[in-house]
């Protein structure tokens, strides 16, 4: 399954790489061009996952419909973003999710989340669809494509780098989770900082990634080697997806041997 987390378009540095804005007819050509290379090698049951903002959104959205079934479109809020004085600040970010063909992996058991319950209701005496556990009342909900659980990575985590479009490791355990199973291939072609590589180390996946930046190259190396040390993702733990900043996700954090 690829995870591909391209240029969204915009003037960036990437550490002496630089991206310069296209036109949208070229920026269509760009997606298209990666595409082609990517979908030999892929198999029939394969999914897709590409990430993007929100104007390049609507051009990979269409560009996917011409390569694959697309599925679903996933919103994301990041937490943090740049104000604008002229503009809503941008919160928000899109993973579009696609398919070779009709037939792919999705495993819902595995992306559940792991909610508070505030009022639970039992029936005789038994609670009714949640659990009662030592660290409060929760249930375990099914996903929607709108995720409000999930942080960028801050200075303090120790998958933080200074990859300036870095993507969270949890973001990356949810994509690889549903779609794909132990032992599977996850393909990254736009590696960054190896942040889909090393997730899908600590998950038991296989991975090819590839990278055109050296600084960026070695950072992945170093943290797959911290991988090897520590397998934790932030916000993962006992099979289920904890809510952002829930006490018992930083305990967790706290806790970790």
């Amino acid at each position: 399954m690829p995870i591909v987390d391209p240029p969204y378009n915009l003037a960036k540095d990437y550490h002496g790489n630089k991206f310069n804005p296209k036109s949208w007819e070229e920026y269509r050509e760009y997606t298209r061009s990666w595409l082609r290379k990517a979908l030999p090698l892929l198999k029939p049951t394969a999914s897709v996952y590409v990430c993007c903002d929100w104007k390049s959104s609507l051009v990979i959205g269409e560009v996917l419909h011409e390569f694959f079934r697309v599925r679903n479109r996933i919103t994301w809020q990041r937490e943090k973003g740049r104000g604008a004085k002229t503009n809503w600040k941008n919160g928000m970010e899109d993973v579009w999710f696609a398919t070779v063909g009709n037939e792919y992996t999705f495993h819902l058991e595995d992306v559940m989340i792991r909610r508070k319950v505030n009022a639970p209701y039992k029936i005789e005496g038994k609670p009714k669809d949640w659990e009662e556990t030592e660290e409060g009342n929760f249930r375990n909900t099914c996903p929607s494509n709108f995720w409000d659980d999930i942080s960028i990575p801050y200075w303090s985590m120790p998958e933080n780098t200074a990859h300036p479009t870095q993507k969270p490791e949890k973001l990356m355990a949810k994509l690889i989770l549903a779609s794909s199973s132990v032992g599977d291939v996850v393909f990254d072609p736009f590696g960054g900082a190896g942040t889909t590589a090393v997730t899908a180390k600590k998950l038991g996946r296989h991975f090819v990634t590839i990278e055109q930046n050296q600084r960026y190259f070695a950072w992945a190396g170093k943290r797959l080697e911290m991988a090897q040390e520590d397998p934790v993702i932030q916000g993962y733990r006992d099979g289920v997806f904890w809510e952002r900043n829930s006490w018992a996700e930083q305990s967790r954090r706290k806790k970790k041997p």
